[in-house]
């Protein structure tokens, strides 16, 4: 099996939502979320291996130092796969895999590592990086009486501060 059929049964198979990418032979997959709604990864078969890049938060507002010192020390567990920045400073998790490793029991290790390095870094990645932006929009929304739903795991941080 070609290491592009192996991708397509291993993401109809684990019923992840998928497209074709902008160049040949890329998939951008879309992973559900708990914290951070969904993970959109791409994943490019090349000559030598498979790149994978998703894009996980933009450039932090504040804090720089405690938010790149957060993601430093997780890339100490990601097996595979590590944060960087663009040269806008927008995070991502990017790896290279060589194209022999590429199995359905791999395909599912690597989604669930990505997955794992977007979606359960983000609250935290978000009270490091934009607390004040946050704080701003929680005072906005009670002084008018609009919903806070969207700020509600971060309510035991910013109605102290209110």
């Amino acid at each position: 099996m070609s290491v592009t059929e192996t991708i397509e049964t291993y993401l109809a198979d684990a019923e992840i939502e998928w497209e074709p990418g902008a160049s040949e032979r890329e998939y951008v997959v879309t992973l559900p979320g708990e914290r951070k709604l969904k993970t959109v990864a791409s994943l490019k078969v090349g000559e030598q291996g498979l790149s994978v890049s998703a894009f996980v938060v933009r450039n932090a507002d504040e804090n720089h130092e405690a938010f790149y010192r957060y993601l430093l020390r997780r890339n100490l567990r990601l097996p595979g796969l590590g944060y960087a920045i663009d040269k806008s400073g927008d995070v991502y998790v990017v790896g290279q895999v060589p194209l022999e490793a590429i199995t359905s029991a791999y395909l599912d290790q690597l989604m669930g590592v990505l997955l794992e390095a977007s979606d359960d870094a983000f609250n935290e990645l978000l009270v490091l990086g934009f607390r004040t932006s946050m704080q701003k929009e929680w005072d906005w929304r009670i002084s008018r009486g609009e919903s806070t739903r969207n700020l509600e795991a971060f309510r035991h941080l910013l109605e102290h501060d209110a």
